[in-house]
């Protein structure tokens, strides 16, 4: 068991609790990511699913979509509470997805513990599974001049610079179609980014 799986895993329960609900989402992100999907074609996966609150709303907004997950606890939870959709347990360091077989990828903030020397490798599967065109909603903690890491309230954490984030995606394939940041005295700067990977077909 990886420290970020066995962190979640002994606060399974209570993450979902605070955070397992749409309910729960700022209104400017559930806009966000409903827009999104609503224009996206082609099978979704919600990539880090946690408790599926996400993969059954876009569920029920008519997408073609599955979940993945790193720690069974919450995938049990997101079958018992959404037993019309898939989940799996799962890595998003290695997904279980042919290639070019996906219209999109919600990585909300999935990646977050991701140092970056290991970033590059969830990225690297998100754009193998993405068709052409295909597109990526990923959202993270917002930084300044530099990556740096913090105590979040699992386990460490990163903030990434806007600048430095979008390099990375550049050198996935990646092309930044919006960006957006979210500040309030409530919580961290929080951003979020839209990006289409390769040519449409």
């Amino acid at each position: 068991m990886t420290t970020v799986e066995s962190a979640y895993a002994s606060r399974a329960a209570e993450y979902a609790d605070l955070f397992g609900s749409v309910g729960a989402a700022h209104p400017t992100d559930r806009r966000l990511v409903e827009t999104w999907a609503d224009g996206v074609r082609g099978r979704v996966l919600d990539a880090g699913c946690g408790p599926g609150h996400w993969t059954d709303h876009l569920a029920r907004r008519g997408r073609e979509v599955h979940g993945i997950d790193l720690v069974p606890a919450f995938v049990d939870r997101a079958r018992a509470a959404y037993p019309g959709v898939r989940f799996d347990v799962g890595s998003i360091d290695a997904i279980d997805e042919v290639d070019g077989s996906l219209g999109g990828v919600l990585a909300w903030y999935s990646t977050i513990h991701h140092a970056p020397d290991r970033i590059g490798v969830p990225l690297a599967e998100f754009a193998r599974i993405l068709r052409p065109g295909g597109s990526l909603l990923l959202g993270y903690f917002a930084g300044e001049s530099a990556v740096e890491v913090f105590d979040h309230a699992v386990v460490p954490a990163y903030r990434w610079p806007e600048h430095e984030l979008h390099a990375v995606l550049r050198e996935h394939g990646f092309e930044v179609t919006a960006s957006y940041r979210r500040t309030g005295r409530e919580h961290r700067p929080l951003g979020s980014v839209v990006c289409r990977h390769g040519d449409a077909p």
